[in-house]
């Protein structure tokens, strides 16, 4: 993303159905890159301590089963790469950085008592339409898969967009004397993209198995076991059902928990009775550095000793 997208060098590495958005748009590929990235680590981050830990996200775009499927966690990966590509050209395009678009439009009314419309907001619309756009455009390809496959991921780029939308809120920053705030400045701006992640790993855990069936003229995406709720736009959706992830099989596209470290004490996802599937785990110590005694040296810096201590591990067997 460090450098200046050019249609034959960089366009051509997509796929054909973003081909041409690429080319017409080329400024906005930095933007694209970024938010790439920062959903390979959202979701690394999101499900560290769980025995699905998204490390597969890492070979993009040569996905395994597990996000090719239509399982759960692909609908997470969806939901999460569509909001974050629309938060980041949405953020781009406040802070100037590209040219077709600038601060979002203003909110009609006031802000509230002592309050004004002022700075530049997060350009929202922009960001869901050229980002849905882009994030879409795969799904729709004849080689995406099937007809149900698209639907879901379709759908859940879509909750995602939604997730985004919703956090759009009023931000200000106060003005007068002392931080009195006697004047705000306010403008519409998105929350973080951690914020954004946990609120999708919430739907991820409470998400609704579907089958893709003919309903009336059309099919349409309905829950699996006739009793559960109906679909809603903000369920994230999918149409199998996950390995335990326990043990290596690259047919259903499971890394196995083997080697995985494990929290003893916990008795959460990271625990080692789950982390591990009853496998048991090794303990090791092992002996650590660290900065300890610092103090503040006149005029200006830290100074700090160096330490050792010695730290027991669990390791999943």
């Amino acid at each position: 993303s460090g450098v200046s997208w050019n249609e034959s060098q960089h366009c051509r590495l997509l796929v054909p159905e973003q081909l041409q958005l690429c080319r017409r748009n080329l400024e906005v590929m930095p933007s694209i890159v970024r938010a790439a990235r920062h959903t390979q680590a959202l979701c690394q981050q999101s499900f560290a301590d769980m025995r699905w830990n998204c490390s597969s996200i890492q070979r993009a775009p040569g996905f395994g089963p597990d996000l090719l499927k239509g399982t759960r966690e692909a609908a997470f990966v969806y939901a999460l790469a569509a909001a974050t590509i629309a938060h980041g050209i949405a953020r781009a395009c406040a802070s100037g950085e590209l040219p077709l678009c600038s601060c979002g439009p203003g909110p009609p009314g006031d802000p509230g008592p002592g309050g004004r419309w002022g700075g530049c907001g997060d350009n929202l619309s922009y960001g869901l339409q050229l980002g849905a756009a882009f994030a879409d455009s795969s799904c729709r390809s004849s080689k995406s898969g099937t007809h149900g496959s698209k639907a879901v991921n379709l759908h859940n780029s879509a909750v995602g967009r939604t997730v985004l939308s919703d956090s759009l809120d009023t931000k200000c920053k106060c003005h007068g004397v002392s931080g009195s705030c006697s004047v705000k400045t306010c403008w519409k701006g998105l929350s973080s993209l951690d914020e954004i992640a946990s609120d999708l790993k919430s739907k991820y855990l409470a998400a609704i198995k579907v089958s893709h069936r003919l309903v009336g003229p059309r099919k349409q995406l309905m829950p699996k076991d006739m009793d559960a709720r109906p679909v809603t736009e903000t369920d994230l959706v999918y149409l199998i059902n996950s390995p335990d992830y326990c043990t290596p099989n690259l047919q259903l596209g499971s890394l196995g928990t083997q080697d995985r470290q494990c929290n003893k004490s916990s008795v959460g996802s990271a625990s080692c009775a789950l982390l591990c599937c009853g496998r048991g785990y090794n303990t090791y110590t092992e002996e650590v550095e660290e900065r300890c005694h610092c103090r503040y040296r006149w005029c200006c810096s830290v100074v700090c000793r160096t330490c050792r201590r010695r730290v027991e591990r669990h390791v999943c067997k």
